[in-house]
């Protein structure tokens, strides 16, 4: 527990990760996500999700809609696993390897977010984590405590 103290006030900073057995090993060091709570407010941080099922095989390697589908999916049980969900989303950030295939993203982010409508970055790179990855998303949720 961190603590944040200023002038006449102290808040109370907590925080906890989310792993979970519903995805593939992790690749590495990292989580599936983390909440920070600070004061009533949880703050909710998703690692990048890509579309690979549990034995870590990429789905949809030639179907950007689809893979979008499964990530906003995976995020959703990830968000669930907080007590939160896309509705929650203050922040989403999109990593494609086309840029031609934001207009099949869009539609299906479109979807997931009608009531969050969070502020949004999308960034073209060269390559993702995993050979047919052309997609990943990370997003932030806050939610009241």
């Amino acid at each position: 527990m961190w603590r944040v103290t200023r002038s006449n006030f102290t808040i109370k900073l907590k925080k906890k990760k989310i792993n979970s057995n519903q995805f593939a090993d992790r690749m590495g060091s990292y989580s599936h996500g983390y909440t920070i709570t600070i004061g009533d407010s949880v703050l909710i941080f998703t690692t990048g999700q890509i579309a690979m099922d549990k034995k870590g095989i990429v789905l949809y390697p030639d179907d950007p809609g689809k893979q979008a589908e499964y990530i906003f999916e995976s995020l959703q049980k990830i968000l669930q696993k907080a007590g939160s969900s896309l509705d929650d989303v203050v922040k989403a950030t999109i990593f494609v390897t086309h840029m031609e295939d934001f207009v099949k993203i869009s539609a299906v982010r479109n979807r997931y977010f009608k009531i969050a409508e969070p502020v949004s970055t999308l960034i073209e790179v060269k390559k993702l984590v995993k050979e047919g990855c052309r997609v990943e998303i990370e997003v932030i949720a806050v939610k009241a405590n």
